[in-house]
């Protein structure tokens, strides 16, 4: 046990970025609506999750580079090239951005939660201090540029986080019976959105990119492949059982209405009390945390696969892309800016990115040239094949919907 937990990192790194909280409220606005019948969508999430990050890890530790650098060096044709990072650069970086107000919004509902809300004029601007805190704590941890610095303060907050939803989820006492049931796929015309928002929302593209490159940085030999698979579906199976208990808290408090996340806590003072808003906090906080600092990060490792940079995680260059990122998310949620065109561009561009970014990654795992004797098995194939028609579904669900 000793042996394995030094071994964790890039796994638990994943969970974090994909439990934020736009998956909090996700499963917990699952719960309310549907109840516990939705429980099987997010087994399926988690199964695809696996299949897609084994190959993204297998690539890293293989090729020792990144997602996007193998695709820019695959890819020959200077057009296909150019097309192909121009799509992934534009979805995962302003993407990213966009969506890291988001992330540093839940984290600030954690505070004000428990401290309220707290403002500062700033010339004739209202300033939501807890905004700038959150950035600030996200800033000077991705400023650090240590990767084994980020990885010990990634798996402390993911375990404050896994901790407070599954110690609420089992003290709100569940229907066992209804539990699973839940993972019988059933009425699926009623709830087909729900089950594109859970898919979607534990299936993230930009994880693919990040844990391509993190792999990379830990382990440099081959042998730690197996490691890497085993720490991989451990940490993502604990991401899929703390979105289950989110979305068993949201079934059992028997709420009417969910406004955001928050509201969970009202239907948990009569077990919790005055406790019950601390445990939805540190849950938000926590979520909106990590999901503040991988989104910076994942969209600086692309970037610097885009643009071919043999840099480090303390180059300027790489500083840069994620201080942007952070920046700007930090600057929407304080001034309480609602990024609409960003945000509906990024559901478009990850809604044709999930897809194309799972074929390339199919693509780049099955060539010889870079994986050796590691490419893709037959089983492996068949199981990535059904994943990337899942992606395909989905992201023509969000294009639709969106448009």
């Amino acid at each position: 046990m000793k042996n394995y937990l030094k071994e964790l990192g890039p796994g638990i790194l994943v969970s974090a970025a994909f439990i934020g909280p736009g998956t909090v409220t996700s499963c917990t606005l699952a719960g309310v609506n549907f109840g516990y019948s939705l429980l099987w969508a997010l087994l399926l999430s988690v199964f695809s999750c696996i299949v897609l990050q084994e190959m993204a890890a297998r690539l890293g530790i293989i090729s020792q580079k990144g997602l996007s650098d193998n695709i820019r060096d695959e890819l020959k044709k200077p057009v296909w090239r150019f097309l192909a990072l121009a799509l992934i650069f534009s979805a995962i970086v302003v993407g990213n951005a966009a969506y890291e107000a988001g992330n540093i919004t839940g984290a600030v509902l954690g505070l004000q939660a428990v401290f309220g809300e707290q403002q500062l004029r700033v010339f004739q601007f209202e300033v939501n201090i807890w905004s700038i805190t959150v950035g600030v704590i996200a800033f000077a941890i991705l400023w650090i540029g240590n990767y084994k610095v980020l990885e010990k303060v990634f798996i402390a907050l993911v375990m404050v986080m896994s901790l407070a939803f599954i110690v609420t989820a089992i003290v709100v006492k569940p229907d066992i019976s209804k539990i699973l049931n839940g993972f019988i796929p059933n009425h699926l015309s009623t709830g087909i959105l729900g089950v594109i928002a859970l898919v979607g929302t534990t299936v993230v593209p930009y994880n693919l990119f990040l844990h391509a490159s993190l792999v990379s940085e830990k382990w440099k030999e081959k042998k730690f492949l197996k490691t890497a698979k085993i720490e991989l579906i451990i940490a993502i199976v604990l991401g899929g059982v703390v979105s289950m208990a989110i979305l068993i808290c949201g079934a059992a408090a028997g709420l009417d209405n969910v406004n955001n996340a928050v509201d969970l806590a009202e239907a948990l003072k009569p077990v919790f009390g005055e406790f019950a808003s601390w445990f939805m906090a540190i849950g938000l906080l926590a979520a909106g945390i990590t999901s503040s600092i991988t989104a910076p990060l994942a969209a600086a490792y692309v970037v610097k696969g885009c643009m071919g940079w043999n840099v480090s995680l303390k180059s300027v260059k790489f500083k840069a892309v994620w201080a942007f990122v952070l920046i700007l998310g930090v600057f929407c949620s304080s001034l309480k800016i609602q990024p609409i065109q960003l945000i509906q561009f990024a559901q478009i561009a990850n809604g044709i990115l999930l897809p194309v970014i799972a074929v390339f990654l199919f693509w780049v795992v099955n060539r010889a040239s870079v994986l050796g004797n590691y490419k893709n098995s037959l089983l492996q194939n068949i199981l990535g094949a059904v994943v990337i028609a899942i992606a395909i579904f989905l992201g023509g669900k969000s294009i639709y919907t969106v448009l």
